[in-house]
């Protein structure tokens, strides 16, 4: 299996020409942590999906976030949560499942 962690450098929010910089580069290198060092285990692990893709980008409050673009086996999508989690990255929250989620419908 291959891994591709990519960084989306678009936000959904205007920053600083300064600031957007220093996120930027802060955000690569978080892209190849994951790729190069704390998913390497699954390089040998078979599937019926041979890319890994995950994708991380900021959030309003300067967090990072992951989201798994691809459909993989829940095992993989559970150690990928796992390994983002001790990076300190929180999960990808769609804007129309946070109010469902909020008002319970």
């Amino acid at each position: 299996m291959k891994i591709c962690v990519a960084a989306v450098l678009e936000t959904e929010f205007l920053r600083e020409p300064a600031l957007a910089k220093i996120m930027d580069n802060r955000l690569l290198r978080a892209a190849r942590e994951p790729q190069d060092f704390h998913l390497i285990t699954l390089l040998g692990k078979r599937s019926a999906v041979d890319v890994l893709k995950v994708q991380l980008s900021y959030n309003q409050k300067y967090k990072i976030r992951y989201r798994i673009v691809n459909n993989m086996p829940m095992d993989i999508e559970l150690l990928v949560g796992e390994r983002c989690g001790r990076l300190g990255y929180i999960p990808y929250k769609h804007a129309a499942s946070e109010k469902k989620g909020r008002y319970g419908k």
